[in-house]
């Protein structure tokens, strides 16, 4: 899977999570503070690599800042995103099964290497649910995309 990924800061989880991920065999791409010369500023690198899962350029992205709130809040602007905000692995998968979530935002500060795993492994385990209701919201959401008259603003 191609996973777009993003740190306004780099930081040693920010690091391993790149390590991690590329570990289990996900291609990543890098954006902010990760990438050589990259724009760090929170909104900018997590609205990057937004637009990647948007784009169809990754399946799914990982954004972080010092505590995931802006980053999640910069994703989640782009059209097609629904970023979660994730600091524990129950979230994690709730996000994935029940939000359909296709990026994880996560704080720098409080996110520990043994937790970065644990909501890792979570998130990819997790699959969306088939439920009707659970794909109604999720679709629901998906319209608030959309402005007046059905069209993206």
């Amino acid at each position: 899977m191609r996973i777009s990924v993003s740190s306004d800061m780099d930081e040693p989880v920010a690091r391993a999570l790149v390590a991690e991920l590329r570990e289990r065999g996900h291609e990543v791409l890098a954006h902010g503070a990760l990438r050589p010369g990259g724009d760090a500023r929170w909104a900018v690198c997590s609205e990057a690599a937004a637009r990647d899962v948007a784009a169809g350029r990754a399946d799914q992205a990982v954004v972080c800042c010092w505590t995931g709130t802006g980053a999640s809040l910069a994703a989640n602007k782009v059209t097609g995103v629904r970023a979660a905000l994730c600091t524990d692995a129950y979230t994690a998968r709730g996000a994935r099964r029940w939000n359909d979530a296709n990026v994880l935002a996560l704080g720098l500060r409080l996110t520990s290497e043994p937790l970065l795993k644990e909501i890792l492994d979570a998130w990819f385990d997790a699959e969306p649910s088939a439920d009707a209701d659970d794909r109604e919201n999720v679709s629901h959401v998906t319209r608030l995309d959309l402005g007046p008259g059905g069209t993206a603003p």
